[in-house]
Order: structure tokens, then C-alpha cells, then sequence
């Protein structure tokens, strides 16, 4: 086995392990993060991240051109996903109204989801981005 071939090893061990603690610390922030949105943004990025270093390490590992490719469409379809599913359990939380809505410091989805009001002053976009207090 040549040097270069240990090195690319070693580098792919330590990104698995890598990839494998920062998916380790999205769960966590799954299970310890108070509400929806925070559970949200630790299941999607660290888990991104993660995924990411895994596949790295594994091309590494692997070094094969066919296996390589393999692994690029997961990792672009992972880019795909996630972000669409992330949003839409967010969007899901806020319409159940699951949410502590005081505590958001800017909320675009009230003035598309709130019924309009008799002057129009409901209407998108209507209250601009003005932060509630």
C-alpha cells in the first residue's frame, strides 16, 4: 500500500468520525432544544454537516469513480431535501400553532396567514417588516 493511499485512509477514518459526532450532537440538540424551530435548524444542518463528512470519508475509503458518483447524488439529494422538509415542518408548527408566536423576533408568515381585515390592513405584505414587540 502506498503512502498515499494510508494518508487518504487516515483521512477518510477521522472525517467518519467526524461526520459521526456532528450528526451525534443534531440528535442531541433534537432531543434537548425547547421548541419546533430549534429542533428544526439542529435536524437539518449538524445533520447536513454530518453527512457531508461521512460521504467525504467514505470517497475516501473508496476511491472509486462509479462508487464516487454514488455518492455525490446523496449528498445532492440530501441538499435537496432537507432544507424543503425542515420548512415545512416549521410551516406545519406555525399554522397548529405549536408555536410560542411572542417569541419570534420577526414573523413573515402572519401577515399571508392572518385573515384579512376589513380595511385591508391584513393583506401580504401589508405590515411590512416590522418586528412585533
Amino acid at each position: 500500500m502506498s503512502a498515499w493511499a494510508r494518508t487518504a485512509d487516515l483521512a477518510g477514518a477521522v472525517l467518519l468520525l467526524l461526520g459521526c459526532l456532528q450528526c451525534f450532537l443534531g440528535v442531541l440538540g433534537m432531543l434537548l432544544l425547547p421548541d419546533v424551530l430549534a429542533r428544526s435548524h439542529s435536524a437539518t444542518k449538524p445533520q447536513t454537516l454530518g453527512l457531508l463528512l461521512i460521504v467525504a470519508g467514505v470517497a475516501l475509503r473508496l476511491r472509486n469513480g462509479i462508487d464516487n458518483g454514488t455518492l455525490a447524488l446523496v449528498v445532492f439529494f440530501q441538499f435537496l431535501t432537507a432544507p424543503v422538509a425542515s420548512h415545512l415542518v416549521a410551516r406545519s408548527a406555525y399554522r397548529t400553532r405549536q408555536l410560542v408566536v411572542h417569541d419570534l423576533v420577526r414573523d413573515d408568515l402572519d401577515p399571508q396567514l392572518s385573515p384579512e381585515d376589513e380595511d385591508g390592513g391584513g393583506a401580504p405584505g401589508a405590515e411590512g417588516d416590522a418586528p412585533r414587540p
